[in-house]
């Protein structure tokens, strides 16, 4: 702003040089020269200085007094922040109680869930044996059913001697050694009726003479019959040489040759050797 005002004074001043230097020549032209008054020159103005706005003092801000805490005080923020935090673990020990005990609901829960899923399974699974074996009931499992235990063990099978037709069928049985055989095979053997044919299995299963086991035979289930226990037979000593042996007496296995004993015996020899040639025709 000074510099502006500066220029402009100037160009008033150059004005007016001019304007007085046309009166001069305007002037000189006349005859007569008179005196020529001074021309005072314009009083240049002097320039006034431009005060530059004095700055505030800025003030200085104080600082707020730090009160001196009394030993009193100090005691008491101390307890302040024991409680705080105290609390502070209180909250944090209810928070990880409160998350254990939902977490040991959760796994109850699911514990129960899958105790009711495995008793349901299971359940199922029951049934459907139940199922299973309703399907391959068997004609006799009807008769274990129908006749109490006595009256299977006494069953009779009429005009026929039951202690013979027994060890009729044991000795058929018993040929099959452990493979067994089908009892519907031994009924037709024996000229039996199924129904007949079924109740003395049982008897003989009863006695414990005979077993049965359950198989599926061309889609049907019954039964294969396998020995347990052989009768006793009195054919096999009706040719005996020591039932009528003159030296029975004296005969003893733990004699020495000359002294009879059956483990050196000619007699027992020749029988064994003519039982097993008849068994094998």
């Amino acid at each position: 702003m000074k510099k502006t005002k500066q220029i402009d004074n100037e160009n008033e001043i150059k004005k007016q040089l001019e304007e007085l230097k046309a009166q001069l020549k305007h002037q000189s032209k006349k005859p007569k020269i008179k005196k020529t008054t001074k021309v005072e020159k314009p009083k240049i103005k002097k320039t006034t200085k431009v005060e530059k706005p004095k700055a505030k003092k800025t003030t200085k801000v104080e600082k707020p007094k730090i009160k001196k805490t009394t030993k009193v005080e100090k005691e008491k923020a101390k307890k302040a922040a024991k409680a705080q935090k105290e609390k502070a673990k209180k909250a944090a020990q209810a928070q990880r109680e409160k998350a254990k005990k939902a977490a040991r609901l959760e796994k109850e829960k699911a514990k129960k869930a899958a105790q009711l899923e495995k008793e349901k399974a299971k359940k199922a699974a029951q049934l459907e044996k139940e199922k299973a074996e309703e399907a391959a009931r068997t004609p006799e499992e009807e008769l274990e059913e129908q006749f109490s235990d006595e009256q299977i063990r006494n069953f009779q099978i009429e005009k026929m001697d039951m202690d013979r037709i027994t060890n009729k069928v044991c000795e058929i049985v018993a040929e099959y050694e452990d493979t067994g055989m089908l009892q519907s095979d031994l009924w037709k053997k024996l000229k039996l009726s199924s129904r007949d044919g079924s109740r003395l299995a049982l008897r003989l299963e009863r006695r414990g003479l005979i077993s049965r086991e359950k198989i599926l035979q061309k889609d049907r289930w019954t039964y294969k019959l396998i020995i347990e226990q052989t009768p006793i037979s009195l054919e096999s000593l009706q040719n005996s040489p020591c039932l009528t042996c003159p030296v029975e007496q004296k005969c003893d296995i733990e004699n020495v040759h000359p002294e009879p004993s059956p483990l050196y015996c000619q007699l027992i020899e020749d029988w064994v050797i003519t039982e097993f040639t008849k068994k094998k025709k």
